[in-house]
C-alpha cells in the first residue's frame, strides 16, 4: 500500500470520532474541530503527542521515526513524531493517542 491508501484507511477509521481531513503546511492532514493531529509528509505520518510524553518517548524510539520537520528547514516541531511507513502498523494506535491530545 502507499503512503496516502494507509493514511486513507486511518481517515476512515477515525471519521465515527468526528475526525476529518485537511491540510497542513500543503500535507494531508487529519484534524478534528480544525485542529491539526496527525500530518503525512511523504512516507511519514507525523503525530501531534506532546513534548516528553510517554507516548513521545515511544513512538520516537520506533527505528526511523524522527522529529516532524515540516519545512524540510531542520526546523522540527518538538511535539511532533514522524512515523515511517515501515510502522504503519502503529499508524492507528497513534493517531488515537494524538487525537486524545486535542479533545476533552
Amino acid at each position: 500500500m502507499t503512503p496516502d491508501e494507509l493514511f486513507d484507511r486511518v481517515a476512515d477509521k477515525l471519521t465515527p470520532l468526528e475526525v476529518s481531513t485537511g491540510k497542513l503546511f500543503g500535507k494531508r492532514a487529519l484534524k478534528v474541530h480544525g485542529k491539526a493531529f496527525a500530518c503525512l509528509k511523504g512516507d511519514y505520518l507525523a503525530f501531534k503527542l506532546g513534548e516528553g510524553t510517554p507516548a513521545h518517548t515511544k513512538a520516537l524510539a520506533l527505528p526511523g521515526s524522527e522529529l516532524f520537520d515540516a519545512s524540510g528547514k531542520n526546523q522540527p516541531f518538538k511535539d511532533w513524531v514522524a512515523v515511517p511507513q515501515t510502522h504503519a502498523d502503529q499508524w492507528l494506535r497513534l493517531s488515537k493517542t494524538a487525537l486524545k491530545t486535542l479533545t476533552p
